[in-house]
Protein backbone atom coordinates (compact mmCIF):
# COMPACT_ATOMS: atom_id res chain seq x y z
CA UNK A 1 0.00 0.00 0.00
CA UNK A 2 1.06 3.56 -0.82
CA UNK A 3 1.01 5.55 2.62
CA UNK A 4 1.87 8.33 0.43
CA UNK A 5 -0.75 8.92 -1.97
CA UNK A 6 -3.53 11.03 -1.13
CA UNK A 7 -6.57 8.97 -2.72
CA UNK A 8 -5.79 6.42 -0.06
CA UNK A 9 -6.95 8.97 2.96
CA UNK A 10 -10.12 9.08 4.42
CA UNK A 11 -12.22 10.37 7.57
CA UNK A 12 -11.94 8.26 10.60
CA UNK A 13 -14.56 10.19 12.56
CA UNK A 14 -18.37 8.28 11.98
CA UNK A 15 -19.97 11.32 11.98
CA UNK A 16 -19.57 15.26 13.36
CA UNK A 17 -16.52 16.38 11.72
CA UNK A 18 -13.29 15.48 9.53
CA UNK A 19 -10.18 13.57 10.97
CA UNK A 20 -7.76 12.87 8.39
CA UNK A 21 -5.08 10.20 9.27
CA UNK A 22 -2.32 10.08 6.69
CA UNK A 23 -0.01 7.96 8.16
CA UNK A 24 3.74 8.08 7.39
CA UNK A 25 4.45 11.05 5.16
CA UNK A 26 8.11 11.10 5.97
CA UNK A 27 10.32 9.07 4.71
CA UNK A 28 11.77 6.47 7.28
CA UNK A 29 15.84 7.64 7.09
CA UNK A 30 14.63 11.62 8.07
CA UNK A 31 12.39 10.69 11.00
CA UNK A 32 15.23 10.71 13.34
CA UNK A 33 16.94 13.32 12.04
CA UNK A 34 13.60 15.64 12.86
CA UNK A 35 13.36 14.35 16.08
CA UNK A 36 16.74 15.34 17.21
CA UNK A 37 16.69 18.45 15.35
CA UNK A 38 12.99 19.49 17.14
CA UNK A 39 14.68 18.24 20.57
CA UNK A 40 18.02 20.67 20.31
CA UNK A 41 16.88 24.16 17.83
CA UNK A 42 13.65 24.11 19.51
CA UNK A 43 13.12 26.86 22.28
CA UNK A 44 11.19 24.40 24.92
CA UNK A 45 9.27 25.48 28.25
CA UNK A 46 7.13 23.63 30.98
CA UNK A 47 3.62 24.56 30.10
CA UNK A 48 1.54 26.99 32.30
CA UNK A 49 -2.32 26.49 32.86
CA UNK A 50 -4.68 28.27 35.47
CA UNK A 51 -7.33 25.85 36.45
CA UNK A 52 -9.51 26.33 39.77
CA UNK A 53 -7.45 29.84 40.35
CA UNK A 54 -4.12 27.74 40.58
CA UNK A 55 -0.97 27.78 38.35
CA UNK A 56 -0.17 24.69 37.56
CA UNK A 57 3.11 24.11 35.93
CA UNK A 58 3.53 20.65 33.56
CA UNK A 59 6.01 17.94 33.11
CA UNK A 60 5.17 18.26 29.28
CA UNK A 61 7.29 21.19 27.98
CA UNK A 62 5.75 23.52 24.83
CA UNK A 63 6.71 26.16 22.20
CA UNK A 64 4.80 27.66 19.84
CA UNK A 65 6.20 29.46 16.55
CA UNK A 66 4.59 31.74 14.55
CA UNK A 67 4.19 33.91 11.15
CA UNK A 68 3.95 36.94 13.55
CA UNK A 69 4.53 37.32 17.39
CA UNK A 70 0.96 36.32 17.59
CA UNK A 71 -0.33 35.87 20.98
CA UNK A 72 -2.34 32.88 21.88
CA UNK A 73 -4.52 32.07 24.79
CA UNK A 74 -5.16 28.95 26.25
CA UNK A 75 -5.94 27.38 29.85
CA UNK A 76 -5.95 31.26 31.16
CA UNK A 77 -2.05 31.50 29.94
CA UNK A 78 -0.51 33.54 27.20
CA UNK A 79 2.07 32.53 24.75
CA UNK A 80 3.81 34.92 22.13
CA UNK A 81 4.76 32.83 18.85
CA UNK A 82 8.44 32.71 18.61
CA UNK A 83 9.95 33.56 14.84
CA UNK A 84 9.99 30.38 12.26
CA UNK A 85 13.11 28.11 12.33
CA UNK A 86 14.34 26.17 9.22
CA UNK A 87 13.58 22.66 10.31
CA UNK A 88 9.54 24.03 11.23
CA UNK A 89 9.29 25.56 7.66
CA UNK A 90 10.25 22.28 6.30
CA UNK A 91 7.74 20.37 8.18
CA UNK A 92 4.85 23.34 7.43
CA UNK A 93 5.52 23.62 3.88
CA UNK A 94 5.51 19.29 4.15
CA UNK A 95 1.92 19.44 6.00
CA UNK A 96 0.73 22.00 4.12
CA UNK A 97 1.52 19.87 0.74
CA UNK A 98 0.06 16.89 2.00
CA UNK A 99 -3.41 18.86 3.31
CA UNK A 100 -3.83 21.44 1.00
CA UNK A 101 -4.00 24.17 3.73
CA UNK A 102 -2.26 26.92 4.81
CA UNK A 103 -0.82 27.46 8.36
CA UNK A 104 0.71 30.12 10.23
CA UNK A 105 1.47 29.31 13.32
CA UNK A 106 2.92 26.01 15.36
CA UNK A 107 2.22 24.81 18.80
CA UNK A 108 4.42 21.95 19.78
CA UNK A 109 4.75 19.53 22.51
CA UNK A 110 7.24 17.35 23.95
CA UNK A 111 6.26 14.48 26.22
CA UNK A 112 8.90 12.89 28.03
CA UNK A 113 7.53 9.65 28.72
CA UNK A 114 4.17 8.04 28.58
CA UNK A 115 3.20 9.32 31.94
CA UNK A 116 2.61 12.25 30.10
CA UNK A 117 -0.45 13.31 28.39
CA UNK A 118 -3.06 15.48 27.87
CA UNK A 119 -6.62 14.70 29.05
CA UNK A 120 -9.97 15.16 26.90
CA UNK A 121 -10.36 18.78 25.46
CA UNK A 122 -10.97 20.27 21.98
CA UNK A 123 -9.05 22.99 20.12
CA UNK A 124 -12.04 25.67 20.12
CA UNK A 125 -9.93 29.00 21.07
CA UNK A 126 -10.96 32.39 19.56
CA UNK A 127 -7.86 33.12 18.10
CA UNK A 128 -8.13 29.76 15.92
CA UNK A 129 -9.53 30.05 12.46
CA UNK A 130 -13.16 28.83 12.84
CA UNK A 131 -13.27 25.29 11.52
CA UNK A 132 -9.77 25.28 10.41
CA UNK A 133 -7.79 23.06 9.69
CA UNK A 134 -4.94 22.01 12.31
CA UNK A 135 -1.95 19.16 11.05
CA UNK A 136 -0.71 17.17 13.54
CA UNK A 137 2.92 15.86 12.88
CA UNK A 138 4.48 13.36 15.11
CA UNK A 139 7.93 12.17 16.17
CA UNK A 140 9.40 9.86 18.31
CA UNK A 141 7.31 7.04 20.70
CA UNK A 142 4.31 6.19 19.42
CA UNK A 143 1.16 6.75 21.30
CA UNK A 144 -2.82 6.03 21.12
CA UNK A 145 -4.94 8.83 20.31
CA UNK A 146 -8.34 9.10 21.09
CA UNK A 147 -11.96 10.66 20.33
CA UNK A 148 -15.01 11.39 21.87
CA UNK A 149 -18.32 12.35 20.61
CA UNK A 150 -19.32 15.25 22.93
CA UNK A 151 -22.72 14.12 22.92
CA UNK A 152 -22.94 10.50 22.30
CA UNK A 153 -19.38 9.38 24.11
CA UNK A 154 -18.62 7.27 21.43
CA UNK A 155 -14.78 6.87 20.85
CA UNK A 156 -12.24 6.20 18.55
CA UNK A 157 -8.80 5.66 18.76
CA UNK A 158 -5.80 5.00 16.62
CA UNK A 159 -2.15 4.45 16.99
CA UNK A 160 0.05 7.98 15.77
CA UNK A 161 2.84 6.42 13.83
CA UNK A 162 6.80 8.15 13.81
CA UNK A 163 6.95 10.14 10.98
CA UNK A 164 2.45 10.38 10.78
CA UNK A 165 0.28 13.29 10.27
CA UNK A 166 -3.02 13.71 11.59
CA UNK A 167 -5.29 16.38 10.17
CA UNK A 168 -8.66 17.64 12.08
CA UNK A 169 -11.24 20.29 10.74
CA UNK A 170 -14.44 21.21 10.21
CA UNK A 171 -17.01 20.83 12.44
CA UNK A 172 -14.76 18.29 14.60
CA UNK A 173 -13.84 20.65 17.14
CA UNK A 174 -17.47 21.31 17.90
CA UNK A 175 -18.48 17.71 18.07
CA UNK A 176 -15.40 16.29 19.45
CA UNK A 177 -13.04 15.65 22.47
CA UNK A 178 -9.90 14.39 21.74
CA UNK A 179 -6.68 13.64 24.54
CA UNK A 180 -3.05 11.91 24.35
CA UNK A 181 -4.09 9.17 27.53
CA UNK A 182 -1.12 8.44 29.79
CA UNK A 183 0.69 5.00 29.36
CA UNK A 184 3.60 3.13 31.52
CA UNK A 185 4.58 1.03 28.54
CA UNK A 186 6.07 3.84 26.81
CA UNK A 187 9.55 5.00 28.11
CA UNK A 188 10.73 7.07 25.29
CA UNK A 189 9.55 10.91 24.41
CA UNK A 190 7.04 11.75 21.83
CA UNK A 191 7.44 15.49 20.17
CA UNK A 192 4.02 16.75 18.29
CA UNK A 193 3.64 19.49 16.25
CA UNK A 194 0.21 21.32 15.79
CA UNK A 195 0.02 23.45 13.16
CA UNK A 196 -2.82 26.24 12.97
CA UNK A 197 -4.31 28.79 11.53
CA UNK A 198 -4.70 32.15 13.73
CA UNK A 199 -7.49 34.96 12.81
CA UNK A 200 -7.46 38.58 14.39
Amino acid sequence: MDLFNNDLVSNILPYDGVVNYYGKVIAEKNISNYYNQLLKEISWNHDEAIIFGKLIITKRKVAWYGDEPFEYTYSKTTKRALPWNKVLLELKRLVEHKTGETYNSCLLNLYHSGDEGMAWHSDAEKDLKKLGSIGSLSFGAERKFSFKHKTTNQKVDLVLERGSLLEMKGKTQTHWLHRLPPTKKVKTPRINLTFRTIER
